[in-house]
């Protein structure tokens, strides 16, 4: 299976799946225009790019929500204080590494443990 985000202005829409098949049963970039011409024949506009599931292409699978900067997909921004890393959002701090479980004060802008 193939995923296709439909991008408006930059944000991604919607997301939807193709079969292998309608994509011209080949890989990444190939299978994008045979998706994107099948997608056009379903009727739907717009502009469609290919997503990769497991991330190997475009940074990150895309979700509705995510940004398109015409290469990568990527996340909303999770917190004001954090900023972009490539394709991912990075916090000021990093979180501590002791095998507890963590969430972000944005506030205080640091790592609480959760109990």
């Amino acid at each position: 299976m193939a995923h296709f985000a439909k991008v408006e202005d930059g944000k991604v829409t919607q997301v939807i799946v193709v079969g292998n098949s309608d994509c011209g049963g080949g890989d990444f970039p190939s299978s994008e225009s045979a998706g994107q011409s099948f997608i056009a024949g379903l009727g739907l506009t717009g502009e469609w790019k290919q997503t990769s599931y497991s991330g190997s292409f475009r940074g990150n699978f895309a979700g509705v929500g995510y940004s398109y900067n015409n290469s990568d997909f990527i996340p909303p921004q999770p917190y004001p204080s954090w900023t972009l890393s490539g394709v991912q959002w990075v916090a000021p701090t990093a979180m501590p590494d002791d095998g507890e479980r963590y969430s972000w004060d944005e506030d205080t802008k640091t790592w609480v443990a959760m109990t």
